[in-house]
């Protein structure tokens, strides 16, 4: 048996606000409608949805639009870092996602979070570029130079 329920929120796996889908009545019954993750989906209630779905949909296209802009910033620009290195360019440690974040914060304004960059952390001096994920559409390369002290 199942039932059909209107998303209120985004959960993973499942569908995103405003979206109608099919669930176990066990599960909507026990677990989305009493925590106000869904509601049951009456005549009156998918026209509420589809009044959720048109300002996720908006909300979605200036996000993408904000990260684009953002993405044109940073990919023009070399993003400068200084780390101590042994003689055979090895860093002492290594550059990690908050210290890229930080540099980006400091050379350019643009403030992210560490949980955007997609690479591992650095341990050689030279040119490196990284992957920043802004959106779910939206991921671009950011080089950088890492110097020695």
């Amino acid at each position: 048996m199942s039932t059909k329920v209107i998303l209120r929120a985004d959960i993973k796996g499942l569908g995103k606000r405003g979206d109608i889908v099919e669930v176990k009545d066990g599960y909507g019954r026990n677990f989305l409608l009493p925590r106000g993750l869904a509601i049951t989906a009456t005549p009156g209630a998918v026209g509420q949805a589809t009044a959720m779905r048109r300002s996720r949909d908006l909300k979605d296209a200036q996000d993408r639009e904000a990260a684009q802009e953002i993405a044109r910033t940073l990919v023009a620009r070399t993003i400068v870092l200084v780390a101590k290195a042994g003689s055979e360019g090895r860093l002492f440690g290594s550059i990690t996602h908050g210290d890229i974040v930080d540099a980006i914060a400091a050379q350019t304004g643009v403030e992210l979070d560490r949980r955007q960059v997609k690479a591992d952390p650095i341990k050689t001096l030279g040119s490196h570029s990284v992957a920043i994920k802004l959106h779910a559409d939206v991921e671009f390369p950011v080089s950088l130079e890492i110097n020695a002290k």
